[in-house]
């Protein structure tokens, strides 16, 4: 899907509006959180809304903005005001997947991803490098969807839509990449179309079309068209989870520590 974020980034803006909302309802969920990190990474940061969210909460850390399509850096960087370039303060640019970070073990203190990790035919790898590039006391919090999303579209007949894994599997996955204390939620965000290609269009315009609808055929999809409500619902699967001092050493033995 590289190259279609890359296409996507010119249009990404306007079409973006579950992005942004997302993303306002989980940097609310970080006011419950006692955090002073001193490096942060937005992580499939996008055009950037994430990480400018961040740097005004946290504006004495480090902030990285990581994305894997080169042109959505561009436009996180289009987007920092000139005297923030001019003073040094403007987010460092990493082009990366998620699964291989150019980061070294411990580097941030919260990491954030805001609707990304659902791409991936496996999440678990990412969450397993995401433990991997946080410092023991860290904060993953991340937002992604999940598998009643675009119910509606299901329910009339659309048989290649993706399918993703419930906030059940996912809390599992965190487990076993390592975190401590994953809590999970979920809730149901729901937009009204007027015209099928109003959908469509938004889906292209971020970049997700054929990630998120499948391929089928045009009488397929006019099929499924015709028996559609015009409603679509998005199930938005929320989690964080801390990294906690590792009980067992690379090779298996267990750690104990003495403390006086």
């Amino acid at each position: 899907m590289r190259d279609d974020f890359s296409r996507a980034a010119a249009s990404y803006d306007e079409a973006a509006v579950l992005a942004r909302e997302v993303g306002e309802r989980m940097a609310a969920r970080l006011d419950y959180v006692k955090l002073t990190p001193r490096r942060i990474g937005d992580i499939g940061c996008a055009t950037g809304d994430g990480i400018r969210e961040l740097r005004r909460r946290y504006p004495e850390a480090l902030p990285l903005a990581v994305d894997f399509a080169p042109p959505m850096l561009m436009a996180v960087r289009a987007r920092v005001p000139l005297m923030q370039r001019l003073r040094g303060k403007a987010p460092r640019l990493v082009n990366a997947d998620v699964r291989a970070l150019p980061l070294a073990a411990g580097s941030l203190d919260l990491a954030w991803s805001n609707l990304v990790l659902h791409w991936l035919d496996d999440p678990l790898p990412a969450f397993r490098e995401l433990h991997r590039a946080l410092a023991v006391g860290g904060l993953l919090t991340f937002s992604l969807l999940g598998p009643d999303t675009l119910k509606e579209l299901r329910a009339a007949g659309a048989t290649a839509l993706r399918r993703f894994p419930d906030m059940h599997d996912i809390g599992d996955m965190l487990v076993a990449a390592g975190f401590a204390e994953p809590v999970m939620d979920m809730e149901m965000i729901a937009f009204k179309y007027r015209r099928p290609r109003q959908l469509l269009a938004d889906q292209r315009h971020l970049g997700v079309r054929d990630g998120l609808l499948g391929h089928m055929g045009w009488r397929d999809w006019r099929r499924v068209f015709a028996g559609w409500n015009r409603s679509a619902t998005f199930e938005i699967v929320y989690g964080h989870a801390w990294k906690a001092e590792a009980k067992k050493a690379p090779d298996g033995r267990d750690i104990v520590r003495f403390t006086r």
